[in-house]
């Protein structure tokens, strides 16, 4: 994962301190490269110990290692997307159409190369074997994330298989709560700890049921309640309506475990997915 993902990250769940030294170089990476130690503390209001205490979270040896790795990142990713030297900064005022929009389309494109660059194959092949094998698929996610458990309940549905994606909170711990050996809960939560779909995995784990976590942040809630988990890697802007980034990322991770699914059955999908489309056809043209 690139540096910039991991502050990014790590921002949400560090302490207030460290926190808002996250904060003003996931606004603008450039201020930690062209800025010493006690330059970025003083912009931070914070010491100059904290700044060295947040390159140890990170996993830097100190903030030397962390201004060498942002440069370098920054030139590498200038060069990759043919951006200028702001690139990797916030979403800006002065910002015009096409600079905002082309911010987006990069981290977009970023959010797509580290997530799958960093997937484990072994826990995608776990969640696909269970999905396959399941007899019912419970779904739920909150705000963004629902629209992302949709879209694959969608997927599952159109190639024959029993995917309910669950719109209610209280519904969602009901039904996850109903034991069944050949069901699977996938829960869906960028940030790892939204309490409602914790509690939905929790209550399907405790009734025997294969649980699966969608999230990008390891060490979360979500994580300790997923038998297999599978992780994301966004920046999300601060201008993020509807968490823009994060929900492309997760709808990778969706494409994958689909077509590890429908692959398993080819002849199977190729029909089942004729078949849908022809019903729909039939639809519109009536």
């Amino acid at each position: 994962m690139s540096i910039q993902t991991t502050i990014a990250t790590a921002a949400e769940t560090l302490p207030p301190s460290l926190a808002r030294i996250a904060r003003v170089i996931t606004d603008d990476p450039t201020t930690a490269v062209e800025s010493t130690i006690s330059e970025l503390a003083a912009l931070c209001d914070t010491s100059v110990a904290s700044v060295v205490r947040f390159c140890r979270v990170i996993g830097l040896r100190g903030y030397a290692a962390l201004r060498m790795s942002l440069a370098a990142e920054l030139g590498r990713e200038s060069v990759q997307f043919n951006a200028p030297a702001g690139f990797g900064s916030e979403i800006a005022t002065g910002d015009t159409l096409p600079d905002a929009v082309g911010k987006i389309a990069a981290l977009e494109l970023l959010a797509i190369e580290e997530t799958i660059g960093n997937l484990d194959f072994d826990v995608l092949a776990a969640a696909v074997e269970a999905i396959d094998q399941a007899d019912r698929i419970l779904l739920f996610g909150v705000g963004a994330s629902r629209l992302v458990a949709d879209d694959l309940g969608h997927k599952l549905l159109r190639i024959g298989r029993s995917a309910i994606v669950l719109s209610d909170a209280h519904e969602a711990s009901a039904a996850a709560s109903l034991s069944a050996t050949k069901a699977v809960a996938i829960g869906f939560s960028n940030s790892g700890s939204t309490r409602e779909t914790v509690r939905f995995l929790q209550a399907a784990r405790g009734a025997g049921t294969t649980t699966i976590g969608v999230t990008s942040v390891v060490d979360s809630p979500l994580v300790r309640e997923s038998d297999h988990t599978l992780f994301s890697h966004a920046r999300e802007p601060r201008f993020r309506a509807g968490a823009m980034v994060s929900r492309i990322a997760q709808l990778a991770l969706v494409d994958c475990l689909f077509v590890g699914v429908a692959q398993r059955r080819h002849a199977h999908t190729v029909h089942a997915l004729q078949r849908t489309a022809d019903a729909a056809r039939a639809l519109r043209d009536d």
